[in-house]
């Protein structure tokens, strides 16, 4: 099975650097990694950005990362939320996963192993 290239927004440069280690631990290459909203939208409907899956923390520098999930839904791109707030209203999508902040490799790992399943 080949490595899933796996998407990142998450506003904190130390925790971004932290989960794009624990995902390169997991055999996973960073697609694209940001800290603004705005900057993740354009990679995305900018040009070629095929991601396999995506961890998209919800509270984005006081933005909501919605956007980004409803394009990455759009495109069939399976993803988790990623936040430290615990329960968090998210209006269509209840069904998405949450990981809570810290983020628990064994959580992360299961997160990626949806997201290749989701390529075969």
């Amino acid at each position: 099975m080949k490595p899933s290239k796996v998407m990142i927004v998450e506003d904190e440069a130390l925790v971004a650097m932290m989960v794009e280690d624990m995902l390169g631990d997991l055999g996973c290459e960073i697609a694209g990694s940001f800290g603004a909203v705005g900057d993740a939208m354009a990679w995305l409907v900018g040009g070629d950005a095929s991601p396999d899956g995506a961890v998209l923390d919800v509270n984005i520098g006081g933005e909501m990362v919605f956007p980004v999930a409803e394009e990455l839904r759009e495109r069939g791109v399976p993803f988790v939320f990623a936040t430290g707030y615990g329960d968090l209203p998210r209006a269509g999508f209840e069904s998405i996963e949450v990981l809570a902040k810290p983020i628990n490799v064994g959580d992360l790992r299961r997160a990626v192993d949806g997201f290749q399943s989701s390529q075969d």
